[in-house]
């Protein structure tokens, strides 16, 4: 199927030609858009700016939302999942966000995730806001779901809280962990599915228990890939999460569809509780990537996030020709950058123009406190679109 460039007429904030992203792609009914900040263009200055505090910078933010659903044909009432990054500097003052997203939406309630980064690529950000659409909007399930048209089944973030707002297993990760794999499977068989129909679970947890990481997977090898097909993952360390006690959050993906693998060939993924990707329809849902040896298991050019980020986009492009698709159809990607690379990260624009077709990718960026393997610099979460 055919992405579509969105091309405003009007976007007064920013030009938006010359990136190697867009501001968003259309597919079919639905749209997927890039992560937006309040960033604009000050002439007085000639250079990109950000203004006001938490509510300012929402409103802000949500404009050029509503400027680029405009320019599909779509609106605020179409929208199936909102995706709200916020940095740890302006997590105090995330209520303030969630009463805009209020404001606008009304009683419209797609899914909403939330992403506590480390900070955004502009600095005096607090915000970032992505969102797919859809026409018609979602349909209406328990438990703050929302599916898609096309079978698409996005669920909030899940923390490890209970009914009474409570943290639960507090101190005990891998306990936390698990709690969160069985609230994603509550919240998936409200809308008639289970966790066999997960595409993707993305973790953000803490550098303080990358030591205890791995005994998730035993956690995972339990509740996931019932169906014969585990889904793709990715796990991003922030050094602060929602709440206090939190020690991770978790982000599910379902689709009504089925699941099939996608493997180019890598054997070590014969033994984990993950899969390169994951055709769901007319989607390919993809775990995220770094820049990783898939024979030896070893991190490739430490230190070098741009050298990095060609091994990176190379395994992509790899499980898209696996899939029978290649970059032109490449619908999405989030980058997730540790501090130690950001000096060199404008170098990763090439790499995209490089390897990436036109239109290019909707694509958000943020940075992390670090990856699961402490020489990573960069992990790129991907989504494409089967021809």
């Amino acid at each position: 199927m055919t992405l579509n460039a969105i091309r405003p007429s009007h976007f007064p904030w920013f030009r938006y030609d010359g990136y190697s992203f867009s501001l968003g792609l259309t597919h079919g009914e639905g749209a997927w858009l890039s992560g937006h900040s309040a960033s604009e263009y000050d002439p007085e200055s000639g250079r990109i700016v950000v203004r006001g505090g938490m509510t300012e910078q929402a409103r802000t933010a949500y404009a050029k939302i509503g400027a680029i659903l405009d320019a599909a044909g779509l609106s605020f009432a179409d929208v199936t999942r909102v995706t709200e990054n916020v940095t740890v500097a302006g997590l105090d003052a995330y209520e303030e966000a969630a009463a805009v997203r209020a404001e606008i939406f009304g009683e419209h309630n797609p899914a909403v995730t939330t992403v506590i980064v480390e900070r955004l690529l502009r600095p005096a950000a607090f915000i970032e806001v992505e969102v797919h659409a859809s026409r018609g909007g979602p349909a209406a399930l328990p438990g703050g779901v929302a599916e898609a048209p096309d079978g698409a089944v996005f669920l909030p973030t899940v923390l490890p809280v209970d009914e009474r707002g409570d943290v639960v297993h507090e101190g005990d990760f891998v306990g936390q962990y698990a709690y969160c794999l069985d609230k994603a499977d509550r919240l998936l068989r409200g809308a008639g599915l289970s966790l066999d129909a997960a595409v993707t679970t993305y973790d953000y947890s803490t550098p303080a228990t990358r030591d205890v990481y791995r005994r998730t997977h035993s956690v995972r090898k339990e509740r996931l890939g019932g169906a014969g097909v585990f889904p793709g993952a990715g796990g991003i360390l922030m050094s602060r999460l929602h709440r206090p006690g939190v020690l991770v959050a978790l982000d599910v993906t379902a689709s009504r569809h089925p699941l099939e693998a996608v493997n180019p060939g890598w054997a070590r993924y014969d033994t984990l509780t993950y899969t390169p990707g994951v055709k769901a329809g007319d989607m390919l849902w993809m775990s995220g990537f770094a820049s990783l040896d898939m024979e030896t298991q070893q991190v490739l050019h430490p230190g070098d996030v741009v050298a990095q980020a060609e091994v990176t986009y190379d395994a992509i492009l790899q499980v898209l020709d696996a899939a029978g698709t290649g970059p032109e159809h490449l619908l999405s990607t989030i980058e997730f950058v540790c501090p130690e690379g950001l000096a060199d990260y404008r170098g990763v624009a090439d790499v995209r123009k490089q390897r990436l077709r036109d239109p290019w990718p909707a694509s958000t960026g943020a940075i992390c406190a670090g990856l699961l393997r402490p020489e990573f610099l960069i992990e790129v979460f991907p989504a494409a679109v089967l021809p």
